[in-house]
C-alpha cells in the first residue's frame, strides 16, 4: 500500500510537471499565401518568438484562410479561438473602429515616408489604442505597399471603369472609391477572388502585385494598370485577455520578436512586390500599363473628393493630420 501511494504521488508530480512545461500556443491566422510579405513575416515571427522564449511559446501559423475567412477572423480572435491575426486595416471599420478606414483613402499617402510617419508616430499609436475596448491589442503595422488595378478591359482613365463589377474588401471608403470611378463595388472574401474573376462574377479588382501574383489573379485578368492609387497594410493584433494573461517576461520577449519581424517585413515588402510585378510581366497573360502623368492627374481629380466625402465617417481632423504628415 505504501509503494502504491508513492507511485501515485510520483505519477501526479510527473503529470503536473509535464503540464507546467507545456508550451503556450499562439494560433496565428491569416488569409494570404505564405510567400507574400505578410506570410513570410508571420513565419519569421514564429521563429523569433519560439527562440526568444526558449520554446515556452509555440506559434502555429495558418495561412491562406485555412482556419477563417476575412469576415470570420476578427470574431474568432475576440472569442479566443485564435490568439493572433494580421488583418488588412480595412477590417477594423466593420468592427466599429472606422478611423482605420483612413488607410483606404485614395492618394492619401504620397510616399512610404509619409506612410511610416503615420504608422510609427502618434497617429498610429492612437489608432491602436482604439482597438482595446474591442478586446484587441495592436502590436504592429505591417506593410504591403501600393495597389494596382486589374480587369478584362484596359483601365487608362476613370471612364474605363464604367459598368465594371470590381471586387473590394468590406470598406465604405473602397465602396465610395469604386463608385467615384463609375464601377459597381462587390465585397468578396479574399480567398474567393480568383474563382470569382475566373467565373466572371466580378470583372476586376485591386491589390498590391504580391497578392495578385501569389493568388494567380493575373491568369484571369487581361489588363493590369500601375495606378498606385491606394495603400494596403495590416495590423498585427492579439486577443487582449490572452496577452494580458501572459507572464511579463514572455510578453517582453514576444514584443521584441514582433519588432524584429516588423523590421524584416518592411524590408521585404517592396522587394516582393517588385519581384511579383516582374513575374506578372514575364507570364505574359496580362498587359501591364503605366499611367501617363496626364492620366494619373485625371485619376486624382476623380478620386480625391472621396477624402472629403468620408470626413464625417472617419473624422475630418484625422484625415487632415494624415495629409499633413504626407506634406512634410
Amino acid at each position: 500500500m505504501k509503494l502504491k501511494s508513492v507511485l501515485l504521488a510520483m505519477s501526479v508530480a510527473l503529470s503536473f510537471n509535464a503540464h507546467a512545461q507545456a508550451p503556450i500556443v499562439i494560433k496565428f491566422s491569416h488569409v494570404v499565401a505564405t510567400d507574400t510579405p505578410k506570410g513570410q513575416a508571420a513565419e519569421r515571427f514564429k521563429q523569433l518568438a519560439e527562440k526568444a522564449t526558449n520554446g515556452r511559446v509555440k506559434v502555429e501559423v495558418y495561412p491562406n484562410s485555412q482556419l477563417y475567412k476575412d469576415k470570420e477572423e476578427l470574431e474568432a480572435l475576440q472569442l479566443g479561438a485564435v490568439q493572433m491575426l494580421a488583418p488588412s486595416l480595412a477590417k477594423f471599420g466593420p468592427l466599429g473602429v472606422k478611423e482605420f478606414e483612413a488607410f483606404d483613402l485614395p492618394y492619401v499617402f504620397p510616399s512610404k515616408t509619409a506612410l511610416y510617419n503615420v504608422t510609427e508616430g502618434e497617429i498610429g499609436k492612437g489608432l491602436m489604442k482604439k482597438l482595446e475596448p474591442k478586446g484587441i491589442i495592436g502590436l504592429a503595422f505591417w506593410d504591403n505597399g501600393f495597389k494596382i488595378m486589374s480587369a478584362n478591359r484596359p483601365l487608362h482613365t476613370p471612364a474605363d471603369f464604367k459598368g465594371l463589377k470590381m471586387r473590394i474588401q468590406s470598406s465604405k471608403v473602397l465602396d465610395a472609391q469604386m463608385r467615384a470611378l463609375g464601377a459597381t463595388p462587390q465585397v468578396l472574401p479574399f480567398s474567393e477572388v480568383y474563382a470569382a474573376l475566373k467565373a466572371g462574377v466580378v470583372d476586376g479588382t485591386e491589390n498590391p502585385p504580391s497578392n495578385m501574383y501569389t493568388q494567380k489573379m493575373y491568369e484571369v485578368q487581361k489588363y493590369v494598370t500601375l495606378s498606385d492609387h491606394g495603400y494596403l497594410g495590416y495590423a498585427v493584433v492579439v486577443n487582449k485577455r490572452f496577452w494580458d494573461g501572459l507572464p511579463p517576461a514572455i510578453r517582453t520577449a514576444l514584443e521584441k520578436a514582433m519588432r524584429e519581424a516588423t523590421t524584416y517585413e518592411k524590408a521585404i515588402a517592396q522587394r516582393d512586390n517588385d519581384l511579383a510585378l516582374a513575374g506578372i510581366r514575364s507570364a505574359g497573360k496580362s498587359e501591364v500599363y503605366t499611367l501617363s502623368v496626364k492620366e494619373q492627374s485625371e485619376w486624382r481629380r476623380v478620386l480625391l473628393p472621396v477624402q472629403k466625402a468620408m470626413e464625417e465617417r472617419i473624422g475630418k481632423e484625422l484625415i487632415e493630420a494624415i495629409n499633413k504628415e504626407g506634406a512634410k
